[in-house]
């Protein structure tokens, strides 16, 4: 790494942005934050008092924060979905360099104009992958380079979005409606894990993809008998449903912060009235069967991979706990881990009369519960790596090898919405 730190400007100061940025606070050698542009006054002030950037280096809009020449080294792009192109184009011109938020684009015409702009500017573009940093990941990463399950025969991802998180984020919230947040579910919530899938695979790319799923749940149709529209006015259910607007978020209003109080955030201590308040006007006051969510709960992914192998991913929102499985099969042994129970267990073959296998449980306990099991903080690391040094490291999220993750997803909504048709890559 560079002597001196690198520096980057905050584009869109939403959750995952300051999450980045909080690590210029703990790391202030590595890299310092030099500019805001964000749209919304108070958070862009925020931030500007936060990291005393200069007023000349406080912006509006991208557009605005590209009409000035460069003045850092990169952004940190966190704008919405349906924004990551149009704000990063402009800027990937006028040479910076990027770490863009995923997904970083929400079809596959976006993907290729991104990625003509950057091999044309020769851009180091990483995205926020940041899953390839949690410990588990990178613990299957480093035992199939090591070729201890041999060649990879199939691989499994799961993801089980529990009840309160997909109601909050993909039924009532910002990603419940695909006109308005112009991705599937999929895309939003799962190109975490197709990523992970690549990325494990290898050389081995993906030749084919097909998938099925639907919206099965959230339904007027499946509404409790007499459910009103809003849960805290006209709903006799308000206390006994499972997704009742007052049990998720007013009983406990700290667990979606960052999520369902926007209006209200101006507002230091907000009290029991205020939260109330914003729950009467916000869409998170809704009956969640009446919200007019139109993406999917649960989806299947197939994958068919040049050598002939195979994988699968199952989306299934509405489980009771959220939670991450890895399962991945080779002609040596096999592999299974769970992110959030943080454990990876290696079975490798072997004929023996009583056991035909050795295992071996790898316990990572000591993964932090925060940011992404040290995903956050790793990709943060590494970044500063990749634009100092240009140096990847094997879990670097490089936009050239996060292109194919994205591929899948869109071909796998395209299949889904053909009835499952299988779409060659």
């Amino acid at each position: 790494m560079a002597n001196k730190p690198i520096t980057a400007i905050i584009l869109g100061a939403g959750h995952r942005s300051m999450v980045y940025a909080r690590y210029a606070q703990a790391h202030p050698e590595e890299i310092k934050i030099v500019g805001i542009a964000e749209l919304d006054k108070y958070r862009r002030n925020a931030v500007r008092d936060m990291f005393d950037i200069p007023e000349n280096h406080v912006f509006e809009s991208a557009e605005a924060l590209a009409s000035v020449p460069k003045f850092a080294d990169a952004v940190i792009n966190g704008t919405m979905d349906e924004q990551h192109v149009e704000t990063a184009i402009p800027l990937l011109k006028i040479g910076y360099d990027m770490l863009l938020e995923k997904p970083f684009a929400v079809n596959n015409n976006e993907l290729e104009e991104l990625m003509k702009v950057v091999n044309e500017n020769n851009n180091k573009v990483m995205i926020c992958h940041v899953l390839r940093y949690n410990k588990v990941y990178l613990t299957v990463k480093n035992l199939i380079v090591d070729g201890r399950i041999g060649d990879i025969i199939n691989i499994q991802t799961v993801e089980d979005v529990s009840y309160h998180h997909l109601s909050t984020s993909y039924v009532r919230g910002k990603w419940g409606k695909s006109e308005k947040c112009h991705t599937s579910m999929l895309l939003a919530k799962c190109c975490h894990d197709l990523d992970i899938m690549t990325w494990l695979m290898g050389d081995d790319k993906p030749v084919s993809v097909s998938s099925v799923g639907s919206r099965l749940q959230f339904r007027e149709e499946n509404a409790p008998e007499g459910a009103g529209t809003r849960c805290l006015i006209d709903c006799p259910h308000v206390d006994s449903c499972r997704y009742s607007a007052k049990r998720l978020y007013l009983d406990h209003p700290n667990n979606w912060e960052v999520y369902i109080w926007r209006d209200i955030e101006h507002i230091k201590n907000p009290t029991y009235e205020d939260y109330k308040n914003s729950l009467l006007k916000s869409d998170y006051g809704k009956c969640i069967y009446k919200c007019g969510n139109d993406v999917v709960d649960h989806q299947s992914v197939l994958v068919n991979f040049e050598s002939g192998a195979t994988g699968t991913h199952n989306l299934t929102g509405g489980s009771a706990e959220s939670i991450r499985t890895l399962r991945v099969i080779g002609t040596k042994g096999e592999i299974y881990a769970e992110m959030e129970n943080k454990f990876v267990t290696l079975k490798e073959i072997n004929p023996t009369p009583t056991t035909y296998f050795d295992e071996t449980k790898i316990d990572l306990s000591d993964v932090p519960d925060e940011g992404h099991g040290g995903g956050d903080e790793g990709l943060m690391a590494d970044f500063v790596q990749f634009i100092g040094d240009g140096n990847p490291s094997v879990s670097c999220t490089s936009i050239h090898n996060s292109v194919m993750g994205h591929k899948i997803i869109f071909l796998a909504d395209e299949s889904r919405e053909n009835g499952g048709k299988l779409i060659e890559i």
